[in-house]
């Protein structure tokens, strides 16, 4: 689905006030806070501060305005009064949010306190993998071209990729096509063409790729009981390339190789 200059203009402000929500979750000391806590800040945070509208609430009967997956959880985890976090884990938070009529969608894993050198090393391998993807965006490229990024990247530094999810095409609506795999061929798929806007959202796993979703219906944990980790940016097809319309303030993408 291809956007005009206009409706551009409207997803780059949504994808602004969510790089904010993000700046406000960098500050918080999250160790000893509930998963729910954090929900509740940022639902504060967009409604009342941003003016803006927490998207998944209420997308598909989802109850909170955030995922927060810890550790051995891939996507789609509840929040929980109960679950806090712990000096030592990962965990992801996946934020969407809605102005003006359009959606931008984004996720950071967070490193929290005391990390092993194994967790730090598979959540840089997925912010890297994820900007593998971005970079690889340009019109007349593929999707191939992309999930062939992710993938190789991921590869070279011993990580599983998980297929059953992957990124997709957002607007007035969440979720519209295309579908963004995370893996691929070169130069096969969809070709890509100015004013396309999708989610590129690479979920690599420290061992096998394979997942489960646990009773709730929701949350996606490691078959192998193993991390997990996940970045996500809503990514725009311009002229010449691309244009990142989530990217947060200070952040400072990786290095295009090395």
């Amino acid at each position: 689905m291809i956007k005009g200059p206009s409706e551009l203009a409207l997803m780059a402000e949504s994808g602004r006030l969510l790089a904010l929500v993000f700046q406000h979750l960098d500050r918080m000391n999250l160790i000893g806070m509930s998963t729910l806590e954090v929900n509740d800040r940022v639902d504060d945070f967009i409604v009342g501060q941003l003016g803006a509208r927490p998207a998944s609430k209420g997308q598909y009967g989802y109850p909170f305005a955030l995922n927060a997956s810890r550790n051995h959880v891939v996507c789609h985890g509840m929040p929980s009064g109960t679950e806090r976090i712990q000096d030592g884990d990962i965990v992801n938070f996946d934020i969407t949010l809605e102005k003006g009529g359009f959606i931008a969608d984004s996720s950071k894993t967070y490193l929290v306190g005391a990390v092993s050198d194994a967790a730090r090393k598979l959540v840089e391998t997925t912010y890297e993998a994820m900007w593998r993807g971005i970079r690889a965006v340009r019109p007349g490229a593929t999707l191939g071209d992309v999930g062939h990024a992710i993938q190789r990247h991921a590869r070279r530094n011993g990580c599983s990729v998980v297929r059953e999810y992957c990124g997709h095409g957002i607007g007035r609506e969440m979720h519209e096509e295309p579908q963004v795999l995370h893996h691929g061929k070169p130069r096969t798929g969809l070709r890509l063409r100015q004013g396309m806007v999708f989610t590129i959202e690479p979920m690599l796993n420290q061992g096998e790729a394979t997942v489960r979703t646990e009773a709730d219906g929701w949350t996606v944990v490691t078959a192998d009981g193993l991390l997990s980790a996940q970045f996500e940016h809503t990514v725009a097809v311009t002229r010449d390339g691309f244009q990142v319309l989530t990217l947060r303030p200070g952040e400072v993408p990786p290095p295009a190789h090395g």
